[in-house]
Formats: C-alpha cells, sequence, structure tokens
C-alpha cells in the first residue's frame, strides 16, 4: 500500500444505533402508480438501495423510470439520494436531494418494520417545481420473515397549490 489509501477490508460492521433500520439494508426493484391533479396518472419502475459504510446512518438513493401498458422501460422520471439517520427514542432523521432544485428533512418514527415521516422543511431552488410538504410511509409487506417480504411505501405530497395528497406508491422487491 503505497498511495496511502487504506487496504480493502470488505464491508465494514453495520453500527449498532442502525439496529431499528437494519431492516432496509440492500437493494430492492419493484413497480408502482403514480399520479396527482396537476399530471397524468402513470407506471413506473423503480430501484432503491440503502448502505452503510460501518457510520451510524444509512446511504439511500432512488431512481425511476415510466413503464409502458406492457411493463417495458421507458424514460427516466425522478431521482432522489440522502441519508436517513436513526435518533434516540425510535425516532428517524432523513434528509433527501433532488437534481430538480429540491431539497427535504423529513422527521419520523420507527414501529418496528414500518416508518413513517413528515417533513420538518422544504427548501427549493429558484427553477423548481413548488413542492411544500410530503409525508412517507416506508414498511415491509407479505408473509415470512422480514428478510423475504417486500418493502412497499407511499408518497404523499402537497405541490403547485394542491393539499397533501397522494401522489406514489409501489412495492418493491429485496435484490442480490
Amino acid at each position: 500500500m503505497t498511495d496511502g489509501a487504506p487496504a480493502d477490508q470488505g464491508t465494514p460492521p453495520v453500527h449498532p444505533d442502525l439496529a431499528p433500520l437494519e431492516f432496509l439494508l440492500g437493494r430492492w426493484e419493484g413497480a408502482g402508480v403514480g399520479g396527482y391533479p396537476t399530471i397524468e396518472s402513470f407506471r413506473f419502475g423503480q430501484e432503491v438501495s440503502f448502505s452503510h459504510n460501518g457510520k451510524p446512518f444509512l446511504i439511500y438513493a432512488s431512481q425511476t423510470w415510466r413503464l409502458d401498458e406492457e411493463g417495458h422501460i421507458g424514460p427516466p422520471l425522478g431521482t432522489e439520494t440522502g441519508y436517513w439517520r436513526p435518533r434516540p427514542g425510535h425516532q428517524v432523521e432523513v434528509m433527501l436531494a433532488h437534481p430538480t432544485g429540491i431539497v427535504e428533512i423529513y422527521l419520523g418514527e420507527i414501529t418496528g418494520t414500518r416508518i413513517e415521516m413528515a417533513t420538518d422543511v422544504v427548501a427549493r431552488t429558484a427553477t423548481a417545481k413548488e413542492v411544500t410538504a410530503g409525508h412517507r410511509l416506508y414498511g415491509l409487506a407479505g408473509p415470512g420473515a422480514p428478510a423475504t417480504q417486500d418493502l412497499a411505501y407511499a408518497y404523499d405530497m402537497a405541490a403547485m397549490g394542491q393539499e397533501l395528497q397522494a401522489h406514489l406508491s409501489a412495492l418493491l422487491k429485496r435484490v442480490g
């Protein structure tokens, strides 16, 4: 090791503070539906990953793309990245950034394998669409042990002068 970089030690152990969120770790893929009063309803495919680097937070990334009537992948839709930080008392803080000029901070509660959270702050650039609030629900669904269950989520949004209401929902399967 002559370049000063640490030797590859493999994946570090999961930080003990991540225990309440550990069920999310991995890569998830699936499909969902979206709609809002200001747009036409649509179907989408999605890939989500939750990883860690040994520190007390999860690294989150999500990308979506439109699905046509036959389920074939079409043009890309939204993408977001961020960090999920468990806090004492089964609380969680989530910071998300979108390349469309929106940054969100969510505060929420972890109950077993269910996480419910709402925006504390939404900030946007001058050119971003008007998003004023969000509410997200994530949880494992289906029969069997948590390792074999799917990840379901629903996202409600207040935007473009509309009140908080359903926008996206999906069911994702663990892959890899």
